[in-house]
Protein backbone atom coordinates (compact mmCIF):
# COMPACT_ATOMS: atom_id res chain seq x y z
CA UNK A 1 0.00 0.00 0.00
CA UNK A 2 1.62 3.48 -0.70
CA UNK A 3 -0.22 6.26 0.69
CA UNK A 4 -0.40 9.63 -1.67
CA UNK A 5 0.91 12.62 0.53
CA UNK A 6 -0.25 15.99 -0.04
CA UNK A 7 2.11 18.58 2.81
CA UNK A 8 -0.29 21.68 3.71
CA UNK A 9 1.59 24.83 4.60
CA UNK A 10 1.01 26.01 8.42
CA UNK A 11 3.31 28.38 8.67
CA UNK A 12 5.95 26.82 10.65
CA UNK A 13 7.47 23.48 11.28
CA UNK A 14 7.57 23.12 14.79
CA UNK A 15 6.65 24.18 17.80
CA UNK A 16 8.90 24.39 20.82
CA UNK A 17 7.27 22.67 24.04
CA UNK A 18 7.81 22.64 27.87
CA UNK A 19 7.37 20.60 31.02
CA UNK A 20 5.75 23.11 33.46
CA UNK A 21 4.45 22.33 37.17
CA UNK A 22 0.61 22.73 35.65
CA UNK A 23 1.38 20.30 32.45
CA UNK A 24 3.15 20.71 29.03
CA UNK A 25 2.95 23.80 27.17
CA UNK A 26 3.70 24.71 23.38
CA UNK A 27 5.17 27.83 21.99
CA UNK A 28 3.50 29.61 19.27
CA UNK A 29 5.93 31.66 16.53
CA UNK A 30 3.77 34.65 18.11
CA UNK A 31 5.65 33.61 21.31
CA UNK A 32 2.48 32.61 23.46
CA UNK A 33 2.68 29.56 26.02
CA UNK A 34 -0.16 27.73 25.54
CA UNK A 35 -1.09 24.35 27.44
CA UNK A 36 -1.31 20.96 25.94
CA UNK A 37 -5.25 19.83 25.03
CA UNK A 38 -4.16 16.76 26.32
CA UNK A 39 -3.12 18.69 30.32
CA UNK A 40 -6.37 20.31 30.10
CA UNK A 41 -8.70 17.44 29.36
CA UNK A 42 -6.72 15.26 32.25
CA UNK A 43 -9.09 17.03 34.66
CA UNK A 44 -11.90 15.63 33.30
CA UNK A 45 -11.11 12.04 34.79
CA UNK A 46 -8.83 13.02 37.55
CA UNK A 47 -10.83 12.00 40.21
CA UNK A 48 -11.02 7.88 38.77
CA UNK A 49 -7.73 8.04 38.03
CA UNK A 50 -6.86 9.42 41.39
CA UNK A 51 -9.05 6.47 42.68
CA UNK A 52 -7.50 3.89 40.62
CA UNK A 53 -4.02 4.99 42.08
CA UNK A 54 -5.03 5.00 45.20
CA UNK A 55 -6.80 1.01 44.73
CA UNK A 56 -3.53 -0.45 43.09
CA UNK A 57 -1.08 1.75 45.06
CA UNK A 58 1.05 4.46 43.80
CA UNK A 59 4.30 2.14 42.42
CA UNK A 60 1.59 -0.42 40.59
CA UNK A 61 0.51 2.61 38.94
CA UNK A 62 3.53 4.01 37.76
CA UNK A 63 4.55 1.42 36.27
CA UNK A 64 1.38 0.86 34.16
CA UNK A 65 1.31 4.19 33.69
CA UNK A 66 4.69 4.04 32.10
CA UNK A 67 4.07 0.77 30.24
CA UNK A 68 1.02 2.36 28.36
CA UNK A 69 2.55 5.09 27.67
CA UNK A 70 5.78 3.25 26.03
CA UNK A 71 3.53 1.64 24.13
CA UNK A 72 1.36 4.30 23.32
CA UNK A 73 4.69 6.34 21.68
CA UNK A 74 5.85 2.71 19.78
CA UNK A 75 2.96 2.25 17.98
CA UNK A 76 2.60 6.00 16.90
CA UNK A 77 5.55 5.55 15.80
CA UNK A 78 5.36 2.55 13.71
CA UNK A 79 1.79 3.81 12.36
CA UNK A 80 3.50 7.02 11.20
CA UNK A 81 6.36 5.27 9.56
CA UNK A 82 3.88 3.19 7.27
CA UNK A 83 1.75 6.09 6.43
CA UNK A 84 4.90 7.54 5.05
CA UNK A 85 5.48 4.11 3.65
CA UNK A 86 8.76 3.84 5.37
CA UNK A 87 10.21 0.18 6.59
CA UNK A 88 8.48 -0.45 9.86
CA UNK A 89 10.64 -4.02 10.09
CA UNK A 90 12.72 -2.77 13.50
CA UNK A 91 9.69 -2.39 15.63
CA UNK A 92 9.65 -5.67 18.56
CA UNK A 93 6.68 -7.64 17.83
CA UNK A 94 4.17 -7.07 19.70
CA UNK A 95 4.60 -3.45 18.46
CA UNK A 96 4.51 -4.87 15.05
CA UNK A 97 1.53 -6.89 15.90
CA UNK A 98 -0.99 -3.26 16.48
CA UNK A 99 0.51 -2.20 13.32
CA UNK A 100 -1.01 -5.66 11.72
CA UNK A 101 -3.75 -5.04 13.66
CA UNK A 102 -4.51 -1.77 12.05
CA UNK A 103 -3.21 -2.28 8.38
CA UNK A 104 -6.66 -3.31 6.93
CA UNK A 105 -8.13 -0.54 8.15
CA UNK A 106 -5.11 1.76 7.12
CA UNK A 107 -5.33 0.38 3.53
CA UNK A 108 -8.75 0.42 2.76
CA UNK A 109 -9.70 3.82 4.30
CA UNK A 110 -6.64 6.45 3.98
CA UNK A 111 -5.70 7.96 0.43
CA UNK A 112 -3.96 11.03 0.63
CA UNK A 113 -2.24 12.28 4.08
CA UNK A 114 -2.13 15.74 4.84
CA UNK A 115 0.22 15.71 8.22
CA UNK A 116 1.41 13.11 10.48
CA UNK A 117 2.38 14.16 14.36
CA UNK A 118 1.24 17.77 13.25
CA UNK A 119 2.30 19.98 16.03
CA UNK A 120 -0.48 22.50 16.62
CA UNK A 121 -2.11 25.62 17.86
CA UNK A 122 -5.18 28.10 18.40
CA UNK A 123 -5.15 31.71 19.26
CA UNK A 124 -8.94 31.31 19.60
CA UNK A 125 -9.08 28.60 21.79
CA UNK A 126 -5.66 29.52 24.00
CA UNK A 127 -4.77 25.81 23.23
CA UNK A 128 -1.90 23.42 21.63
CA UNK A 129 -1.08 20.32 20.88
CA UNK A 130 0.08 17.49 18.74
CA UNK A 131 -2.20 15.82 16.25
CA UNK A 132 -1.60 11.72 15.13
CA UNK A 133 -3.00 12.35 11.57
CA UNK A 134 -4.91 14.47 9.10
CA UNK A 135 -5.77 12.38 6.29
CA UNK A 136 -8.66 11.77 3.74
CA UNK A 137 -10.70 8.72 5.18
CA UNK A 138 -13.03 7.45 2.53
CA UNK A 139 -12.25 10.66 0.24
CA UNK A 140 -13.22 12.68 3.50
CA UNK A 141 -10.66 15.34 5.37
CA UNK A 142 -10.85 13.78 8.64
CA UNK A 143 -8.75 14.53 12.23
CA UNK A 144 -7.67 10.98 13.41
CA UNK A 145 -5.90 9.88 15.88
CA UNK A 146 -4.54 6.44 17.10
CA UNK A 147 -5.13 4.72 20.34
CA UNK A 148 -3.98 1.50 22.50
CA UNK A 149 -6.21 0.33 24.90
CA UNK A 150 -5.43 -3.19 26.95
CA UNK A 151 -9.87 -3.35 27.13
CA UNK A 152 -12.71 -2.20 25.01
CA UNK A 153 -13.98 1.29 25.46
CA UNK A 154 -17.15 2.46 25.38
CA UNK A 155 -18.46 5.90 23.80
CA UNK A 156 -19.37 7.28 27.52
CA UNK A 157 -15.93 6.51 28.89
CA UNK A 158 -13.96 8.91 26.65
CA UNK A 159 -15.47 12.30 26.09
CA UNK A 160 -12.37 13.43 26.40
CA UNK A 161 -10.69 11.94 23.22
CA UNK A 162 -13.46 13.35 21.12
CA UNK A 163 -13.07 16.76 22.74
CA UNK A 164 -9.16 16.56 21.85
CA UNK A 165 -10.24 15.80 18.16
CA UNK A 166 -12.52 18.78 18.65
CA UNK A 167 -9.89 21.10 19.54
CA UNK A 168 -7.21 19.85 16.56
CA UNK A 169 -9.93 20.23 13.94
CA UNK A 170 -10.33 24.55 15.15
CA UNK A 171 -6.48 24.61 15.31
CA UNK A 172 -5.74 22.65 11.81
CA UNK A 173 -8.54 25.16 10.19
CA UNK A 174 -6.29 28.34 11.65
CA UNK A 175 -3.29 27.25 10.68
CA UNK A 176 -4.49 26.20 7.53
CA UNK A 177 -7.40 27.26 6.07
CA UNK A 178 -8.62 23.67 5.68
CA UNK A 179 -11.90 22.68 7.48
CA UNK A 180 -12.39 19.82 8.59
CA UNK A 181 -15.61 18.58 10.35
CA UNK A 182 -14.70 14.97 10.78
CA UNK A 183 -12.90 13.39 13.75
CA UNK A 184 -12.08 9.63 14.10
CA UNK A 185 -10.53 7.43 16.96
CA UNK A 186 -8.72 3.93 15.61
CA UNK A 187 -8.02 1.93 18.99
CA UNK A 188 -6.05 -0.92 18.66
CA UNK A 189 -7.30 -3.36 21.70
CA UNK A 190 -5.08 -6.04 23.27
CA UNK A 191 -7.03 -9.63 22.22
CA UNK A 192 -9.49 -7.89 20.63
CA UNK A 193 -10.48 -6.26 17.00
CA UNK A 194 -9.67 -2.49 16.83
CA UNK A 195 -12.90 -0.14 18.18
CA UNK A 196 -13.32 3.04 15.61
CA UNK A 197 -15.44 6.15 16.40
CA UNK A 198 -16.47 8.52 14.04
CA UNK A 199 -17.85 11.64 15.54
CA UNK A 200 -17.97 15.59 13.97
CA UNK A 201 -16.08 18.46 15.76
CA UNK A 202 -19.42 20.49 16.35
CA UNK A 203 -20.48 18.05 18.81
CA UNK A 204 -17.74 17.98 20.85
CA UNK A 205 -15.88 21.57 21.19
CA UNK A 206 -18.31 22.98 23.52
CA UNK A 207 -17.18 20.13 25.96
CA UNK A 208 -13.46 21.30 25.12
CA UNK A 209 -14.27 25.02 25.84
CA UNK A 210 -16.22 24.13 29.21
CA UNK A 211 -13.05 22.32 30.32
CA UNK A 212 -10.47 24.47 29.29
CA UNK A 213 -11.95 27.27 31.52
CA UNK A 214 -12.60 25.03 34.30
CA UNK A 215 -8.88 24.23 33.67
CA UNK A 216 -8.27 27.92 33.60
CA UNK A 217 -10.48 29.04 36.85
CA UNK A 218 -8.69 26.75 38.64
CA UNK A 219 -5.40 27.97 37.40
CA UNK A 220 -6.59 31.10 38.49
CA UNK A 221 -7.30 29.75 42.11
CA UNK A 222 -4.41 28.63 42.78
CA UNK A 223 -1.80 31.00 41.60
Amino acid sequence: MEFIHEKIDMGYDNLDRAEHADGRRYVTVDGNAYPSVTTVLSIIHEEKIAAWRKKVGTEKANQIGTQAANRGTLVHEIIEKYLHNEDTTDYLPHIQQSLKNLKPLLDKHITKVFATEAPLYSDHLKLAGTCDCIAEWDGVPTIIDFKTSKRPKKKIDIPNYFAQLAAYAVMWEERTGMAVSNTRIVMDVDNFHPVMYKETRDDWIDLMIETRDEYNRRKKFHS
